[in-house]
């Protein structure tokens, strides 16, 4: 029903506003085709919210769908993905906003092809050809470096000159393969194993500049990705420029963002390496030499002490040492040997004293008959008897010619 107002009689703002959805919420559903722009995701909320762009004029509408509906979508919805969508329109009055209610999403066009690539990186991820662990390291500095590319291409020349800038030495062993075409993967995959059959080559390159997604599609390619899972050598995706990511960079051991990205990774810079090992020896030079002047300074340390200043100081000091000690050997010695000697003598003395011959030699005599028995007394001996007399000096043989026995007065 028409509303009636006039300058003397108008209609609030929420009575046209609640016209305004009545009449929209009329509307039935419409299939709309556009472009993805932008996707919310608020945290709680059961709702999806985006914006759908149109692919020629610059115009958006706001896209509302539930988060069922886009989380059971596969692939899941991306930004920048074509879609045809079937959506009810709606009017939010208390925001004045107009709404697209999604019930139905469906990827068309280039959203088709990347909903395939999207499936098929599902199963080559499920079989494990992306898997990490997988990954080989490339070489520091390879022999020889494998390149697939298009002849006489601006890749070649990135990859050819910013190597050898970095490091003039490299060697390169060029396999061409067209890099565009339904030819496209089936050269590639023979210039690769080609490569990868070489001893010399250590690492391979494959290398091409930006494109569209349908020019990219052969390094999607599922008997590519298989080549490169199969290939013994490790192997680096230079594949268009950085937003761009066939799977050819998820089965390659090094992904590099550009041609000229991966010459930087196939090859380290000589300049750096140089100055890196100047800093090494300059560093290695500063630790040595600390090392030696703190030597230096314990040697220096060791060196003045008195014991190493003056080494004869100690054996001076102990030779006058011996020498006390060798004097006071000698007269405890010699003390000792008096004291013997002395005993000796005292002994020899008392020895002498008791002797028989002493007596003898202090006037005595011991007197022996023929049979040699000593006499104690004349009474012992007869006139006529033959005696031995012994003396200090020697022996008188003599004859009894008179025996004379004393008194005892006379003994006395």
């Amino acid at each position: 029903m028409a509303l009636e107002t006039s300058p003397e009689s108008p209609a609030p703002v929420r009575q046209i506003a609640n016209a305004i959805a009545g009449w929209i919420d009329r509307l039935g559903t419409v299939w709309v085709e556009g472009q993805i722009a932008q996707i919310s995701r608020r945290p709680g909320l059961q709702t999806v919210f985006m914006t759908l762009r149109d692919t020629v004029a610059d115009i958006s509408v706001p896209v509302t769908c539930s988060r069922t509906l886009f989380d059971g979508l596969n692939p899941p919805l991306i930004e920048g993905a074509s879609v045809v969508v079937n959506g009810k329109p709606s009017y939010y009055a208390n925001r004045g906003s107009l709404s697209l209610q999604v019930r139905d999403i469906r990827m068309v066009g280039l959203g088709e092809l990347l909903a395939r690539l999207e499936r098929r990186r599902q199963l080559l991820a499920a079989e494990g050809l992306f898997a990490t662990e997988l990954k080989r390291r490339l070489p520091f500095l390879p022999g020889t470096i494998g390149l697939v590319t298009a002849p006489n291409s601006a890749a070649e020349r990135d990859v050819l000159e910013n190597a050898r800038r970095r490091w003039p030495a490299v060697r390169f062993e060029v396999a061409y393969a067209a890099m565009q075409g339904p030819r496209s993967a089936e050269e590639v995959i023979g210039a690769l194993q080609r490569l990868d059959r070489s001893p010399e080559v250590d690492v391979i390159v494959i290398a091409r500049g930006g494109g569209s997604v349908e020019d990219l599609l052969p390094f999607s390619d599922e008997a590519l990705i298989r080549a490169v899972y199969g290939a013994t050598t490790p192997v680096v995706s230079a594949i268009g420029h950085e937003p761009d990511s066939p799977l050819l960079d998820l089965v390659a051991d090094v992904r590099a963002s550009t041609p000229t990205d991966a010459a930087k990774l196939v090859v380290p810079d000589v300049a750096e390496e140089l100055r890196l090992v100047a800093t090494g020896r300059e560093r290695l030079r500063g630790v040595l030499s600390m090392w030696l002047q703190r030597e230096q300074n314990l040697l220096d340390s060791l060196r003045s002490r008195p014991a190493l200043a003056d080494p004869t100081s100690l054996v001076s000091g102990r030779i006058d040492e011996i020498a006390q000690l060798r004097e006071r050997s000698r007269r405890c010695v010699t003390h000792q040997l008096d004291r013997a000697e002395d005993d000796i003598s005292h002994q020899r003395a008392r020895a002498r004293a008791l002797s028989p011959l002493e007596t003898l030699r202090r006037g005595y005599a011991v007197v022996q008959d023929q049979r040699g028995h000593v006499l104690a007394g004349v009474g012992g001996a007869v006139p006529g008897d033959r005696l031995s007399i012994r003396l200090a000096d020697g022996r008188i043989h003599a004859t009894t010619d008179e025996i004379e026995e004393s008194t005892s007065d006379a003994e006395e």
